[in-house]
């Protein structure tokens, strides 16, 4: 543990040392959940916006969490940084959870950010106990996406090569998530596809909690599953991550 945690000050200081990477990372969320406002205002009065307003803000940090967080540690690889670390004796899990630990901060950030815009712009007014929930749930999907980058950057030698990943991983996170469509009116295979993105988890339990009376106890299956989504992650990147650069 006490490497781990070496690494994730060295993580959370270059990040630091990155002003521009860190402007990105929270304007960014800002940006398009304004531009989503902007957008959701063109449609006719009466339009049900908070039945999408949560889950897009969810979707954003899922999307800028993953695709920010696979660059910079393909970044890190073609540095020299990782293999450094390993030929001074670090190991695979230590130098994964340090970096987990290190971009932790940066998702919390990033969940707070998007929701609070969207509660604000627009307007949306739920109980303490579902914010609590809701914020948990962006958050925890922020980890996952964070776990996903990691896990993808294992596969790219260079910044280009995660853009194939993206449209991969985000389409059917839209499209087969019920964010758009109600996965019960897709075809079959689709459906149980859908269930490898986390988007569904985290949509799911969003849509019962921002519905009257709903209760996190009708879709705590979700919550947890979207929980356990970033430790099966975790445990693959650190089999899959290289410790030499060929």
């Amino acid at each position: 543990m006490r490497r781990t945690f070496v690494v994730g000050r060295r993580v959370l200081g270059q990040l630091r040392r990155n002003p521009r990477f860190l402007v990105l990372t929270i304007v960014g969320p800002l940006v398009i959940v304004y531009f989503l406002k902007l957008f959701f205002d063109t449609f006719p009065e009466g339009f049900d916006t908070g039945r999408y307003a949560v889950p897009a803000a969810a979707f954003i940090v899922h999307f800028l969490a993953f695709l920010l967080c696979a660059i910079a540690l393909v970044q890190e690889r073609t540095a020299g940084t990782m293999e450094r670390m390993f030929i001074n004796g670090f190991r695979r899990a230590e130098v994964i959870g340090g970096y987990v630990l290190g971009f932790l901060g940066l998702a919390t950030l990033q969940a707070a950010v998007a929701l609070g815009e969207v509660l604000w712009l627009f307007e949306l007014d739920y109980d303490a106990d579902v914010l609590a929930t809701l914020f948990a749930v962006v958050w925890l999907l922020a980890i996952a996406s964070v776990m996903l980058g990691i896990f993808v950057s294992t596969f790219a030698r260079k910044e280009g090569q995660v853009f194939p990943f993206v449209p991969l991983i985000i389409l059917p996170s839209v499209f087969l998530s019920g964010f758009l469509v109600d996965v019960g009116e897709l075809p079959d295979w689709a459906g149980w596809l859908g269930h490898a993105f986390p988007v569904l988890y985290a949509n799911n339990v969003i849509q019962e909690m921002i519905e009257p009376g709903g209760t996190l106890a009708d879709v705590w299956v979700n919550f947890a599953v979207l929980a356990g989504y970033g430790l099966v992650l975790l445990l693959l990147a650190s089999r899959t991550l290289p410790e030499v650069e060929k």
